[in-house]
């Protein structure tokens, strides 16, 4: 069928079940370890931070936001196990969401994402300085004199739908621009958040115009695969190296690695909400996927037509089984074409 054709309600249907059966698989190949050594932290509950006797910036290394993407609690133990310290400046470790990771069940394994609500959709003021309760503000606000001292910060996350890995920046030019330095992973995304709540990335200190202060986060790969822990500290590993965290004598504990990639700007035009329980994509697309032509036919949202706005248009980590309220997918387009 042409996509140009809008699709009839009972064809819409079983493209949705076909979108379904292309669920992945929620093998957990990876073991989530026994951070209970480190949870008194030095400077916070669950957080180390660690001051060097040379000038720096601060930089923030969290791990854990959601509670079942334990990939960063891997990194972030193994560095801490090793003995990891800062040869400039400030560095600071942080296992954020401590009571859904204690909650992770690899036989349940989305169960734990949070205990009452996303830690990641409650960093703005007004939130944090309000009447509100849960267990993520409670800690967001634990956290907040901790983040809010912190030059450059790296939230480690993982997906569960399928996707390339990639670097988000939020609208911070200066986010943008270390990202696109790093290198690694190549595909650099700025974006505009959640209608559902700011993220950590877009909390004032980092968002806010002219400053310089810093906010990226990784979303390096499948929730529960080796290759995403890989990923994730390759990333952090390289941001310390690029800041001058980290010296020679930490070579073996962060080996050199090679060169950054032809890494590219991906800027989002247009963020997809969910509108009805129906929302359905018409084939299970991959994240970091570059659709061709422009008006491809995409997802189906109750009857409204979900289509590519323009030639080559990235598909951010599409979800594909969304409900109402939610981001189905970001849309954008490269920076340099």
């Amino acid at each position: 069928m042409p996509d140009n054709i809008p699709l009839p309600p009972a064809l819409a249907a079983i493209v949705a079940g076909q979108t379904l059966r292309g669920l992945p698989r929620l093998d957990v190949r990876i073991t989530a370890p026994d951070i209970r050594p480190f949870l008194g932290g030095n400077a916070l509950p669950g957080v180390w931070s660690f001051t060097a006797p040379e000038p720096g910036p601060h930089v923030v290394v969290l791990a854990v936001t959601h509670g079942n993407e334990i990939a960063g609690a891997v990194v972030l133990d193994r560095w801490l196990r090793a003995g990891l310290r800062p040869a400039r400046g400030r560095l600071s470790l942080v296992f954020a969401n401590l009571d859904a990771y204690a909650r992770f069940d690899p036989d349940d394994p989305t169960a734990s994402r949070f205990v009452d609500e996303d830690l990641n959709r409650v960093w703005d003021i007004e939130t944090l300085e309000g009447g509100r309760r849960s267990c993520e503000l409670r800690r967001a606000r634990v956290l907040r004199p901790l983040i809010e001292t912190a030059d450059v910060l790296l939230d480690l996350h993982s997906m569960l739908w399928p996707s390339e890995p990639l670097i988000l920046t939020g609208q911070s030019p200066h986010a943008a621009a270390l990202g696109l330095a790093l290198g690694v992973p190549p595909l650099v995304v700025a974006d505009h958040g959640h209608i559902g709540g700011r993220r950590l990335l877009d909390y004032e200190p980092f968002s806010a115009a002219g400053s310089e202060r810093v906010a990226l986060l990784v979303e390096a790969g499948s929730h529960w695969e080796a290759t995403t822990v890989a990923t994730m500290e390759a990333t952090a590993a390289r941001l310390l190296r690029h800041l001058g965290t980290v010296g020679p004598a930490d070579t073996v504990l962060l080996p050199e690695l090679p060169g950054p990639g032809p890494a590219r700007l991906a800027e989002v035009t247009r963020t997809i909400t969910a509108r009805t329980p129906g929302f359905a994509f018409v084939r299970p697309f991959r994240g970091g996927q570059v659709v061709p032509e422009r008006n491809t036919l995409l997802a189906l949202d109750g009857d409204t037509e979900i289509r590519t706005p323009y030639d080559n248009c990235v598909l951010v980590m599409p979800g594909l089984r969304t409900s109402p309220g939610h981001t189905a997918v970001r849309l954008a387009r490269f920076a340099d074409d």
